[in-house]
């Protein structure tokens, strides 16, 4: 007798009837369990059923992954999706165990949404990148020199481009070119105003012979330098020193001209020399001509005379 199909059975309602040879017995579907004669719900969840995500329903349970992960076929385990296949970054991705990260090359930094790259300005980080301008580029920044100066090897420092020696300049074949630093000026040739006359490309002389000259310098020499601009101070710039000596003879060194701001002075070195001091930055460009002057005093056959040396000096723009 089939008590299950006769509905002679004695199963709870919430119990399954199952026939067997000459009985029948009550039993739970599967997913629950008999306790205290009723069948109740197992929490699947409770178990570990699932890798990560559960989620217990009437006689059954489902499983879910987390953000990152897909499920495998199995329903129950959980697999990482590898993001970087999709290339979310605009730069570098590394895939990471249910995630990812973005990288980026070298210049950039990674923006706020943690994918996209933005350009770093180079420049910005500090005022010695450069020695004269930092120019910020994609990913980097390069350095730039003022006209006259070229970028040195290591790409950052400027040096003076000399037009002299490289004939890039346009001084004619009577002018002597002197360079200096950033730029350079075409000479012309020594004309010696009267009563002097020109003893050499660069000397003029006042012969002691001529009564006009009896209270000019009886020499001058003409010298030419450059200088940088705000250089440090105090600095020695300049020598100036007897060529002769004469017995019983003494020298006195000093500035005649051109120190009307007082940027220099003349320190005597030795009994027959003097160094010419920077005592005060001057910045540029400018042009200053100095009149150093060596007095010759002899006291003993009533001798005073004196030579000029006509120093101009050509102060750079730029401090290199």
């Amino acid at each position: 007798i089939d008590e299950c199909e006769t509905n002679s059975h004695h199963c709870n309602p919430t119990q399954v009837c199952i026939n067997t040879a000459g009985g029948y017995t009550c039993s739970c579907t599967e997913g629950y369990w008999l306790i205290a004669g009723q069948c109740q719900d197992i929490d699947e969840c409770r178990y570990g059923y699932c890798q990560q995500l559960c989620a217990n329903i009437a006689g059954s349970y489902s499983c879910s992954c987390n953000p990152g992960f897909l499920l495998n076929p199995d329903g129950r385990t959980c697999q990482d999706v590898d993001e970087c296949e999709e290339e979310p970054c605009s730069h570098g991705c590394f895939n990471t165990y249910g995630s990812f990260m973005c990288n980026c090359d070298e210049g950039f930094e990674l923006a706020s949404d943690g994918t996209n790259c933005i350009d770093l300005d180079e420049c910005s980080f500090s005022e010695f990148l450069c020695q004269y301008r930092c120019v910020n580029t994609p990913g980097s920044f390069s350095c730039i020199c003022p006209p006259g100066y070229y970028l040195y090897e290591d790409s950052r420092s400027c040096e003076d481009f000399n037009e002299c020696d490289t004939g890039n300049n346009t001084c004619t074949t009577e002018q002597v070119c002197f360079n200096f630093q950033g730029g350079y000026t075409c000479l012309n040739p020594l004309q010696c105003q009267l009563p002097y006359t020109a003893v050499s490309d660069n000397q003029c002389m006042c012969s002691a012979e001529n009564p006009a000259c009896r209270d000019l310098a009886f020499t001058v020499l003409y010298r030419h330098m450059d200088l940088s601009s705000g250089r440090s101070v105090p600095a020695d710039i300049f020598q100036m020193q007897a060529t002769t000596r004469y017995p019983g003879a003494f020298y006195i060194f000093q500035i005649k001209s051109g120190n009307s701001g007082r940027e220099f002075y003349m320190r005597q070195t030795s009994n027959v020399s003097a160094t010419l001091v920077l005592t005060r930055p001057i910045k540029g460009p400018k042009e200053v001509v100095l009149d150093l002057e060596m007095v010759t005093v002899n006291n003993v056959i009533n001798f005073r005379g004196s030579s000029i040396i006509r120093l101009t000096i050509f102060v750079s723009e730029h401090p290199f």
